[in-house]
């Protein structure tokens, strides 16, 4: 299992395990399978249930069942922070090689890549087994380069993982709340501490949940200490409190604070 090490804004290195290949491959099938589904279910649906004429419905077609397909990576990893329903049940995630969630852009172009591997934005075949057989066959042989790639890259990525910067890695859990920045402030009498936490950026925030995770893992609170130092620094606060306890002050201002503008 390789480890990559990924440098922050903060001047600290993140290790995260690079996902097996099997993971990925797996996760991949799981998708796929899905999609193939979605589609024989959907033309059924159309074309049996509700006896479409196929010449008359083509724009409803690809509106229903082709959209969805060519959308279906790009929004399940914008909504499920880096993970379709296969890389999900994986338990694997896409993560910016810069630290932290990749961008709306790194996400695009990972998606805009897929064409080249993945050929579903040609969803509206017709629906015969035989289609879907050659269909399957063509991506199958596209897969094949994509397996290439991987194969031969120091760090396991694909074409648009090399083009948007990115990687593939393990994640211990499946996605909650708490793999992400948010937090929930239930109190409504919430004191805020330190308002120049709204200087930071989303990609700073998202490195200081990285490093108290990894901290907690490994009961080490040395990149939290370096970190707390960095924010006192450019933000000018003062304060003695314990390093991860600063850390997690910041990061439940930062969220009061956010769901207030």
């Amino acid at each position: 299992m390789g480890i990559i090490q990924i440098g922050t804004a903060f001047n600290i290195d993140l290790e995260f395990e690079i996902a097996e290949f099997h993971k990925r491959l797996l996760a991949y099938i799981i998708d796929f399978v899905m999609l193939i589904i979605f589609l024989f279910s959907m033309k059924y649906v159309m074309y049996n249930e509700f006896v479409l004429n196929w010449d008359e419905s083509v724009g409803m077609d690809i509106l229903i069942i082709s959209l969805p397909m060519l959308l279906y990576s790009l929004l399940t990893e914008l909504w499920f922070n880096g993970q379709t329903l296969g890389k999900k049940i994986m338990a694997i995630r896409v993560i910016s090689l810069e630290g932290g969630e990749p961008t709306f852009g790194q996400f695009i172009l990972r998606w805009v890549t897929r064409f080249f591997e993945w050929p579903f934005f040609f969803g509206y075949i017709a629906f015969s087994t035989a289609s879907v057989m050659v269909y399957i066959f063509v991506t199958g042989m596209l897969g094949i380069a994509v397996v290439i790639i991987i194969s031969v890259t120091n760090k396991n990525q694909r074409l648009g993982d090399m083009i948007a910067g990115t990687v593939v890695v393990n994640t211990k859990s499946a996605l909650t709340l708490a793999d992400t920045v948010f937090m929930q402030i239930d109190k409504t009498d919430y004191k805020v501490m330190f308002p120049q936490v709204m200087r930071l950026s989303d990609r700073d925030i998202n490195t200081i949940k990285g490093v108290l995770i990894q901290a907690g893992k490994r009961n080490n609170y040395d990149m939290c200490h370096r970190v707390s130092m960095k924010i006192k620094e450019v933000l000018q606060i003062q304060s003695d409190m314990h390093v991860d306890q600063f850390l997690e002050k910041l990061l439940a201002d930062y969220n009061y604070l956010a769901t207030k503008e």
